[in-house]
C-alpha cells in the first residue's frame, strides 16, 4: 500500500522529499496542495513533471480516492463513492443549496445498528473512519467545487455566485457518529480550526447512543444534534431499531435535551415516515398514523425543537413503502395543532441513492 502524504507530519513531508533528492521547500508546496484536497499529483502545476510522475508511483495524496462520482438530475447534489486505503468504501454527498454547500459525510464504513429501514447497514459494520479520513471526504467536495466554477448551475436564490467552498457538514453518512465519538470531535475540531466552518454550521446525527451524547455535552461546542427517533413508543422503536433495546425513548431525550438547554440550541428530531404494502394490495401506516402524531406531540410538547419529517425513501432490499402525501400532511397537522415545530424535509440526491437512508456501505447491492 502506497504511503498517503496527507497523513504525514511536516517534517515527516520533508523527509519524505528530500530522500527522492528534492529540496526542502518542495515539501511546502505539496502540502498546500494537499490542503486543497489534490486528488492526485499531476493536479499539483507547479512542480515539476518528473517528479509529479515519481510521486504518482510511490506515493497517494488523500486517505481516500474517488472511484465513482454521480450527478442528480438537477445538478444541485452530487454523491462520490470512496475508496478507503485499505479497499473499504464509504460515500459522501455534496448538496448545493439556497444557503450554501453543505457536505453530508460517513463516520463509518458500515453500520452496526440495524435500523430496518436503512440501507447503510445491510452490510454491517467493517471499522470506525479515522479523523483525515473523516476530513479528506470534505476536501474532496472542496475541490469539486473549486474545479467546477464554469459548470452550468443556477445562481444561489441569495445571489451568490461564489459556490466554491464549503459552508456546512452534516455527519450524517454512512455509520453511527457516536460509536466513533472521538475521532468525529477530532474531524469537527479541524474542520472549524482548518476551514473556518462555525460550529452552529456542523451537525451531528445520531439514533441515540446516550454515552455519546453525554460526551458531546462535556465537550462543550455549540455544535447541533440531530436525533434519528423514527417512532414515539418504545414497543415501535425497537422494533424498527434494535438500538432502542438498549436505550430507550425517554434516555435518549433527556440527554439530547440536556445538550440543547446546555448550548441554547435547537435539538432536531428527524423521523422518517413509514408505510408497509399489505398482501392485498393495500398500504397501511406504520409509524405516521394520527394516534402516533399525538404521542410524538406528548413527548415533544414545549420542547426546544424541531420535528424533521421525512417521507422514506427506497432501498430495493427493504419492504416498506412510502406513505402518501395526505398522510405525510395530516401527521404535520396534528403536530403543528400541538404546537411542534415541524417540516418536511425537501430530499435531494434520491435518483442517484444520496438520500437519508440510501448510503449503503459500497456500490454492491446486497443479494
Amino acid at each position: 500500500m502506497k504511503p498517503v502524504l496527507f497523513d504525514f507530519s511536516d517534517a515527516q513531508l520533508v523527509e519524505f522529499l528530500t530522500q527522492m533528492g528534492q529540496p526542502k521547500f518542495r515539501a511546502k508546496q505539496v502540502r498546500e496542495w494537499l490542503n486543497r484536497g489534490a486528488p492526485n499529483f499531476q493536479s499539483m502545476k507547479n512542480l515539476p513533471e518528473m517528479l509529479r510522475r515519481d510521486l504518482d508511483r510511490v506515493a497517494q495524496t488523500l486517505p481516500v480516492r474517488v472511484i465513482k462520482k454521480l450527478e442528480s438530475s438537477d445538478g444541485q447534489t452530487t454523491k462520490f463513492l470512496l475508496e478507503l486505503g485499505d479497499c473499504e468504501q464509504i460515500e459522501c454527498v455534496l448538496m448545493r443549496t439556497s444557503y450554501g454547500n453543505s457536505v453530508c459525510v460517513s463516520s463509518q464504513a458500515g453500520c452496526a445498528m440495524g435500523c430496518k429501514f436503512c440501507a447503510s447497514t445491510l452490510l454491517g459494520l467493517k471499522r470506525n473512519l479515522t479523523v483525515n479520513e473523516i476530513y479528506s471526504q470534505i476536501l474532496v467536495a472542496q475541490w469539486e467545487l473549486r474545479n467546477d466554477k464554469f459548470a452550468d448551475r443556477p445562481i444561489r436564490p441569495n445571489g451568490d455566485a461564489n459556490n466554491d467552498d464549503v459552508s456546512h457538514i452534516v455527519i450524517m453518512g454512512t455509520g453511527e457518529p457516536l460509536q466513533n465519538t472521538q475521532n468525529v470531535i477530532g474531524f469537527i475540531e479541524r474542520a472549524n480550526h482548518d476551514m473556518g466552518i462555525g460550529w452552529r454550521k456542523i451537525t451531528v446525527s445520531t439514533c441515540g447512543i446516550v454515552p455519546g451524547i453525554r460526551d458531546l455535552t462535556q465537550w462543550g461546542r455549540p455544535i447541533n444534534l440531530a436525533i434519528s427517533l423514527h417512532a414515539p413508543t418504545d414497543d415501535l422503536r425497537s422494533r424498527i431499531m434494535p438500538i432502542n433495546n438498549k436505550y430507550k425513548i425517554r434516555e435518549v431525550l433527556d440527554a439530547a435535551f440536556d445538550f440543547s438547554a446546555a448550548h441554547n440550541r435547537q435539538l432536531m428530531i428527524e423521523y422518517i415516515l413509514l408505510a408497509v404494502r399489505n398482501e392485498n394490495g393495500t398500504t397501511e401506516l406504520l409509524n405516521c398514523t394520527p394516534e402516533y402524531a399525538e404521542k410524538l406531540s406528548e413527548l415533544l410538547r414545549g420542547k426546544n425543537c424541531m420535528v424533521n419529517l421525512i417521507p422514506w425513501n427506497a432501498v430495493d432490499e427493504r419492504d416498506f413503502v412510502s406513505p402518501s402525501g395526505n398522510a405525510v400532511h395530516r401527521f404535520q397537522d396534528i403536530l403543528i395543532k400541538n404546537g411542534i415545530h415541524t417540516r418536511i424535509r425537501r430530499e435531494r440526491g434520491n435518483d442517484i441513492g444520496s438520500a437519508c437512508g440510501q448510503l449503503r456501505l459500497n456500490n454492491a447491492k446486497v443479494k
